[in-house]
């Protein structure tokens, strides 16, 4: 057929003939080309597609191509790819040229950026927490399409691939506190269960959404006492009636917050993904009055702090200290169980990516369909998300009016 080869012969100075025009044939679908980085970013062990994925995709006439050792933190090598139908590439390089679709699971990190080919489209985490004002320049100059998971939305309002992942921190930020809590971690020693005769811990999550659901069903199983408290009531009213009334919720005001805080063993930030966090809802003084030996798990630091005492940690030094209280603030807690979270991500972007090839060019899908268009945050040189222009002062157009004036 010849796809390879001239994939594999193009050069990076394409001048006007951008990949995208080369590759979009008029009265037919798009020829869809996907890449699977090996991740670079700090600690991120994930992978963006599992072998099983790509051989789904493969079996649909889509080519994958996938680079050496992209996988190797979850126990996917070369070979199971390879089987499963994908190519291996050897280097970023020769991964990057044959492709016109980039999937990956973090944001481009500052290495990759002058890998990127003009037109080609870009899937991945955005992390408005910690946006890189160069990645936005950098792509928008070279007119990439960029969908970004915390944006992908159904017609419903659900946030998919933002909700399989925040299935898997709110239950991670459970493990995690009662591993804090013991004493040879520096915490206050106490069992977040509990036994008989002696109480169990009491566990605070803010934020009523998906994290706090899943951190609220296993704090519950172990048998802690539970607070969730969230701004809007009809969220709380909801979790009230999942749990028929096992656990405690209230306002998210400074009175309760305040309250909480020193009668808490455990606190949880899992507020929303949608939007970055103007300013952290528990201050410093107030942390200060938590007890010593005390957790707290900031699950939304990749959105903005959600205590104003957390800053940003890794998995490789996942901890600090500060006013006594032991702060756990790592922006990829998935991360941390990469095998699993692979196959989690890989079953929610297999229907998305399947779209792309139903589709004669880009303006065609993201017109068609809403949830590509809704992850969509920059287009033709514009960043299209409103909250993405307000932190980089980058020019914003309405999706819909760029897509209309095609």
């Amino acid at each position: 057929m010849g796809y390879s080869s001239d994939l594999e012969s193009l050069e990076f100075d394409l001048g006007v003939k951008t990949l995208e025009r080369w590759l979009l044939k008029p009265g037919k679908a798009m020829n869809i080309a996907i890449a699977i980085p090996k991740e670079r970013a700090q600690d991120e062990r994930r992978v963006a597609l599992s072998p099983a994925g790509v051989q789904i995709l493969s079996e649909q006439g889509i080519r994958v191509v996938v680079e050496t050792n992209a996988g190797m933190f979850c126990n996917f090598d070369d070979d199971a790819y390879a089987a499963a139908g994908a190519v291996i590439a050897f280097s970023p390089e020769e991964l990057f040229r044959q492709a016109n679709v980039i999937v990956k699971v973090s944001p481009p990190q500052p290495e990759e950026l002058p890998l990127f080919l003009p037109g080609q489209m870009l899937i991945s985490a955005l992390h408005l927490g910690t946006i890189n004002r160069q990645m936005i320049k950098t792509l928008s100059e070279k007119n990439i399409t960029a969908l970004g998971f915390e944006f992908i939305e159904t017609r419903d309002g659900e946030l998919p691939i933002v909700r399989t992942l925040s299935e898997i921190a709110g239950s991670l930020a459970i493990q995690t506190a009662a591993k804090y809590l013991e004493t040879g971690y520096g915490g206050s020693g106490i069992l977040l269960g509990g036994i008989a005769g002696v109480p169990p811990a009491h566990v605070t999550i803010i934020g009523a959404g998906t994290v706090g659901l899943f951190a609220a069903q296993d704090a519950l199983g172990l048998g802690a006492q539970v607070t969730v408290i969230d701004k809007e009531i009809n969220r709380l009213r909801r979790f009230e009636a999942f749990f028929n009334r096992h656990l405690v919720t209230a306002i998210a005001n400074d009175h309760y917050i305040a309250q909480l805080a020193r009668m808490s063993d455990v606190m949880i930030g899992a507020l929303s993904p949608k939007k970055k966090l103007s300013k952290p809802l528990v201050s410093e003084l107030v942390v200060k009055t938590m007890k010593p030996g005390s957790v707290i798990i900031d699950v939304s630091i990749d959105q903005g702090a959600c205590f104003a005492t957390s800053r940003h940690t890794s998995h490789t030094n996942p901890i600090y200290v500060k006013h006594g209280v032991t702060h756990y603030c790592v922006p990829n807690i998935p991360s941390a169980v990469a095998k699993t979270a692979s196959y989690a991500l890989t079953n929610t972007l297999l229907p998305f990516l399947q779209k792309l090839a139903e589709h004669e060019t880009i303006p065609d899908m993201l017109w068609k369909s809403h949830s590509l268009r809704k992850g969509t945050y920059l287009y033709k040189g514009y960043v299209t998300k409103k909250i993405l222009a307000e932190l980089t002062d980058f020019p914003y157009r309405e999706i819909d009016l760029l897509l209309a004036t095609a």
